[in-house]
């Protein structure tokens, strides 16, 4: 093929004088690029993920001249993708769709129009697309993200929706001070422990909140290696004073809630006057709640975060920028969180964990 193209393209027309036409249609089909055979995480149905998501082949898929063949490395189980294949979740693809959201991989094969990547290029959908728990995908080219390969694959793959939603949420509704303070719950999540993290990067100070379980003190020691200034359970905070807990740290302007119910109302606690608590999350399912006291003398906001939203206005065109800002800091040490790599053939056991079905485990992260 190479040669006949390029033969196409040196000879002159006269050439080929006396030579029978070949159909155009006949042409394409005999250049035409086909990806491999792939193996997907398909559901047909909305429902409980373990009850309604298979495994199956899919059929090569035809490269048009400006698609890409990418062979996926790895891709996280997100609550987001659960809740998506429950149906619960306000935008989802219709089905009988693919699973996952985000996701990395290597360029395997690319249409003939395709001129800013080449084969071996590490690339994410940015912004994320449905359909990375699979092999291999076919998109355009402007889906595609190229990104740095000196981080391990499992950050290159997750680094859209935990991290980016952590950064967006530090600079998008107050601007801090340095040694200023923020306080969330729900600390111990990867968005939970990029805020550390970020925070730190940015000079602003933490205080995190955890629930009570076996083995809180060593949870406490694992965050504030990461730079958290404070660490409370929320059983600690069942004073008056919560003040008195926070030495000479300032009183939080901004709060992170991911919980919802009481452990709302204690970021809300912390709050200074004119603060703001911004909810992202509500894994306890129970409404976030405040007295008219904190609206009227404290002049209290809440405000909502959502990176899907986020993503479909104007700013979303920094995306990338911020992509590669964050991946920069993970290659350098400086933003990292647990994860737990599993085969793509155990796809199975993966998700029983990630439902909780077998106890507390890291983030799933299926390896292709």
């Amino acid at each position: 093929m190479g040669f006949l193209r390029t033969a196409l393209k040196v000879m002159p027309p006269s050439a080929f004088r006396g030579f029978p036409r070949i159909p155009t249609a006949k042409i394409r089909a005999f250049s035409s690029v086909l990806s491999p055979p792939s193996k997907a995480v398909v559901y047909e149905q909305h429902g409980s993920p373990d009850q309604v998501t298979r495994v199956v082949n899919l059929s090569p898929v035809e490269l048009k001249e400006r698609d890409v063949c990418v062979k996926m490395l790895a891709a996280p189980i997100n609550p987001s993708d659960i809740n998506r294949i429950e149906g619960v979740y306000p935008v989802r693809p219709p089905v009988p769709a693919v699973g996952g959201y985000e996701g990395v991989g290597e360029v395997y094969a690319v249409g003939s129009a395709v001129r800013n990547l080449s084969i071996g290029d590490w690339v994410i959908p940015s912004p994320p697309s449905f359909g990375t728990w699979q092999n291999y995908i076919v998109k355009e080219e402007s889906v595609w993200h190229k990104v740095i390969k000196d981080v391990p694959m499992e950050y290159a793959a997750t680094v859209t929706v935990n991290p980016l939603t952590s950064l967006r949420l530090l600079e998008d509704f107050v601007k801090f001070n340095p040694g200023d303070a923020v306080v969330q719950n729900g600390a111990t999540s990867i968005v939970g422990q990029c805020i550390i993290q970020l925070a730190k990067v940015q000079g602003i100070r933490s205080i995190n909140i955890i629930r009570d379980r076996v083995g809180s003190e060593d949870v406490k020691e694992k965050l504030k290696s990461l730079g958290a200034d404070v660490v409370f359970t929320e059983s600690q905070l069942q004073v008056k004073n919560l003040k008195g807990l926070l030495d000479d740290i300032p009183e939080p302007l901004l709060g992170f809630n991911c919980v919802g119910g009481d452990a709302a109302s204690v970021v809300l606690k912390f709050l200074r006057q004119g603060g703001t608590m911004v909810t992202y999350g509500g894994m306890a399912k129970k409404p976030v709640t405040m007295s008219t006291s904190s609206f009227i003398f404290k002049d209290l906001a809440l405000r909502g975060f959502w990176l899907q939203k986020w993503m479909r206005t104007d700013k979303a065109q920094e995306c990338r920028a911020m992509i590669d800002f964050l991946l920069g800091l993970m290659r350098d040490g400086k933003l990292k969180y647990e994860m737990q790599l599993v085969p793509f053939e155990e796809f199975g056991l993966a998700l029983d964990r990630a439902l909780g079905k077998l106890g507390s485990h890291p983030k799933q992260v299926l390896k292709f």
